[in-house]
């Protein structure tokens, strides 16, 4: 069934690519995995920038500002615990009606439930259906990120040449710290130009629906790939073909526990230095937001050259390696992180460089490790599965836990939560005794 166009836009797709040589061309992959990455957490990062420079106020104006983003924090985890859902559901979808109409409702479902937050209406004017109506469509956006899995990023790193697969399994994490960079620039540049009131009334919303209109480029380029029949055939020689749910769990079990907790620390940082230091800073100080957001999209671009130099280290010392020396980096990191935090504009400026750099080096390769040693007929679903299960346990709740501890116990408390996530890296990396491959990510 995925080799056959299901709808008007996926034949569009497939008559663009006639005039193309059938083979299939890595870079052209690499493209489209960086451009459907992008566009996904673009999404993701204006969610949760507006987590917390707006929906605090607009949403739970009648409690105070902490417990207002704490409560924002709360919804903002709602996401992931939708994600697994969302990936039983479009399993199924693909599993009956192919591969390229399971990504064209995900991504549909992702876009207009982004674009409906441009048009939330705040307590005073719904009252607490505002909070219900931002609690569905953050729901409508985990289930949507559980159906977009599309394979390239797997298929990628299959057709990698053996001595650079370190390389060809960092381009799909690009996508995010670029979708974070366009993201904080773009909230930056709004609320520097205007007002608080004007902000809070109408230019928040702007950037939602900027998401609407990248959604849509980024859901051609991604189809535009999937759907052609030699890219059907790639994905069938190399058992990229969705399992049911029950047998991935029961022969994929214990690689799913393992590829999800071998992640963690890369995943719990990735939160730490990008949604919680900003509600920090907002919340703590008398820093600009649109100052530090300028700092987070600089950060970003560092982020952006740690990955890339992730993918030359692993193919060097190896992504074991790699993975431990960074998780091991990362604890001691949040040991002295929450005092360059808590250290003036110098400070911060040291914590986001760090962090990011850091981040991009162990985030870089943490794709690869998200699903090891699935057996081939259950490589597919069972990455979906273990990405969806690293997210949830090592970024889901880090904002709301980070901020909770340090409000309440002081700042030094922040790092806890990511020690917690280094220590449970290195022992994921301890108990699989195989290295860990690049065959799916």
């Amino acid at each position: 069934m995925s080799g056959t166009p299901t709808t008007s836009l996926e034949r569009d797709a497939r008559r663009i690519n006639e005039a193309h040589a059938a083979e299939v061309r890595p870079g052209d992959i690499a493209i489209g995995v960086i451009i459907g990455r992008t566009s996904e957490f673009f999404d993701f990062f204006v969610y949760a920038i507006a987590s917390v420079v707006v929906f605090p106020q607009r949403v739970f104006p009648f409690v105070d500002a902490l417990t207002g983003t704490l409560y924002s924090f709360a919804i903002f985890a709602v996401a992931f615990l939708a994600r697994p859902l969302g990936t039983v559901i479009f399993t199924a979808i693909d599993r009956r009606f192919g591969r390229g109409m399971k990504l064209l409702i995900a991504l549909f479902l992702l876009g207009t439930s982004t674009v409906a937050l441009a048009f939330l209406p705040g307590y005073d004017e719904i009252g607490l259906w505002s909070v219900w109506m931002l609690i569905l469509l953050r729901c409508g956006q985990g289930l949507s990120m559980g159906g977009s899995w599309d394979g390239l990023a797997s298929l990628l790193a299959l057709l990698a040449p053996s001595k650079r697969r370190g390389y060809y399994a960092m381009i799909p994490q690009l996508g995010a710290m670029l979708g974070l960079l366009i993201a904080s620039a773009l909230f930056a540049f709004i609320i520097s130009q205007l007002v608080a009131e004007d902000f809070l009334d109408w230019g928040w919303r702007f950037p939602f629906f900027c998401a609407f209109a990248i959604n849509v480029v980024a859901l051609f380029a991604r189809l535009r790939i999937v759907v052609t029949p030699e890219y059907a055939k790639a994905f069938e020689s190399q058992d990229l073909q969705p399992s049911t749910i029950g047998e991935t769990v029961k022969y994929g079990g214990r690689n799913i526990v393992i590829g999800a907790f071998a992640p963690l620390a890369s995943f719990a940082l990735f939160h730490m230095v990008t949604v919680f230091p900003l509600s920090w800073v907002f919340l703590f100080t008398e820093d600009s937001p649109a100052r530090f957001l300028v700092m987070q999209a600089v950060g970003a671009a560092v982020g952006l050259g740690a990955i890339i130099a992730s993918g030359w280290l692993a193919d060097r010392i190896g992504r074991k390696t790699l993975l431990g020396g960074t998780a091991a980096a990362i604890a001691a990191f949040s040991g002295f992180a929450p005092q360059l935090l808590a250290g003036g504009v110098f400070g911060e400026a040291a914590f986001m460089a760090s962090g990011y750099l850091l981040l991009g080096l162990a985030f870089g390769q943490a794709s690869g490790a998200v699903a090891a040693n699935f057996p081939k007929q259950y490589r597919y679903t069972g990455s979906a599965l273990t990405s969806d299960m690293a997210w949830l346990f090592g970024a889901g709740f880090a904002p709301w836990v980070a901020l909770e501890l340090s409000s309440r116990f002081g700042l030094g408390f922040g790092g806890v939560y990511l020690l917690s996530g280094s220590v449970a890296t290195l022992i994921a990396l301890y108990v699989n005794k195989k290295q860990i491959n690049y065959t799916v990510m």
